[in-house]
């Protein structure tokens, strides 16, 4: 069972387990942490704590948004990944294939296979619990709806799928975050989604 470090009087005390939180009279905006959390948060983010001690969570909306340079760059990082996973595989494909030109044909019509890798898994990631792939990981960004929560699949398929509008309308659609406060392009208002971080940086 989880054992509890409590921030009192601005210093951390504990461990204590569950059933002790009760007698210390934690508030919704006492900071809690439990040795696999890698940061203290306020004792309404966590759903056990707020079962046990009746507290409502409190919904705080996004006030940090990934600025479109950021973006860019997560997504080179996630292009980069999934072209080394591709130059591996297609390493090992080419080392059982004889004939040259065969062997050329094959490296190249893999190639046209990265766009739809990273776009599946761009979806399956930006849904995750991880709200975000290896690249915007990286870069200390994350997706979310428009509450700082949490994407759906759907959502994540909507997102993902409308990038193509931005890509036909000439780079408009990624140019409208410049021009939005919360950095939207027209894939997030298409989706209903946010590119956040956690912190001003």
């Amino acid at each position: 069972m989880n054992q509890y470090y409590v921030v009192i009087n601005g210093k951390p005390a504990g461990p204590f387990p569950l059933e002790e939180l009760n007698e210390i009279q934690i508030k919704s905006g006492t900071f809690v942490k439990t040795a696999g959390m890698d940061d203290y948060k306020e004792a309404h983010e966590l759903p056990e704590l707020r079962q046990l001690l009746g507290l409502k969570e409190k919904v705080a909306l996004p006030q940090y948004f990934a600025s479109l340079d950021i973006r860019l760059m997560a997504i080179l990082i996630d292009y980069f990944m999934v072209f080394a996973v591709y130059c591996i595989l297609a390493t090992i494909v080419v080392v059982f294939i004889d004939q040259q030109q065969l062997r050329i044909i094959v490296s190249l019509s893999g190639l046209t296979l990265i766009p739809i890798v990273k776009l599946i898994y761009s979806i399956v990631m930006e849904s995750s619990s991880r709200q975000g792939t290896y690249g915007k990981s990286l870069m200390g960004i994350k997706v979310s709806d428009e509450l700082g929560s949490r994407i759906t699949l759907s959502q994540s398929l909507i997102r993902n799928v409308s990038k193509l509008l931005c890509v036909l309308t000439l780079g408009l659609g990624y140019l409208m975050g410049f021009f939005d406060k919360r950095q939207q392009c027209l894939h997030d208002r298409i989706a209903a989604t946010l590119v956040i971080k956690d912190r001003l940086i």
